[in-house]
């Protein structure tokens, strides 16, 4: 969770005292032996894996680390703390900033539109992106998408270049 609480750090220097909290259960999936290594290397040692995991997510338990059920469950559970730790109050703007890797906003992202652990290659989230979740009617109501996997502010386009070759 190195880089998400440098990140996080780095953003609450220009702002009021907010205390920071770091969750376990918000870490990147556990590559295992996939850890540290480009897509190139992974697939030289592990293309049937690295295939099935690029068609069905879902079904891949990454060597020696976590599968996508397993991060789904930790990410939800910690999403569902945070929304249970905010009054549920449409009227009283409350602003939460969650930051996290790739994998478990994925992961987030789906559940929070419905969608199953499955869908988990429908959204694309950046190093250093913003995606804005909006409960314009309370916590307890459903979630808008108000903007996903900005990366303007990290480069001269819209287009997402920040993770090139990484898994």
């Amino acid at each position: 969770m190195l880089r998400p609480k440098q990140t996080a750090e780095i953003i609450l220097q220009s702002r009021p005292p907010i205390p920071l909290e770091l969750s376990d259960d918000l870490k990147e999936i556990a590559h295992g032996l996939w850890e540290g290594k480009l897509e190139a290397e992974i697939e030289a040692e592990y293309a049937a894996e690295l295939e099935q995991w690029k068609r069905s997510p879902a079904e891949v338990q990454m060597p020696e680390g976590e599968n996508l059920q397993q991060v789904w469950n930790r990410a939800i559970a910690a999403w569902q703390a945070i929304l249970a730790a905010e009054p549920s109050n449409p009227d009283r703007l409350s602003t939460i900033l969650v930051v996290a890797h790739d994998a478990v906003n994925k992961a987030l992202l789906c559940y929070l539109t419905g969608l199953p652990p499955a869908a988990f290659w429908t959204f694309k989230q950046g190093n250093g992106s913003v995606t804005v979740i909006d409960y314009p009617n309370g916590t307890d109501s459903k979630p808008l998408v108000q903007a996903l996997n900005i990366t303007s502010h990290l480069s001269d386009g819209v287009l997402d270049r920040t993770a090139a070759g990484a898994l």
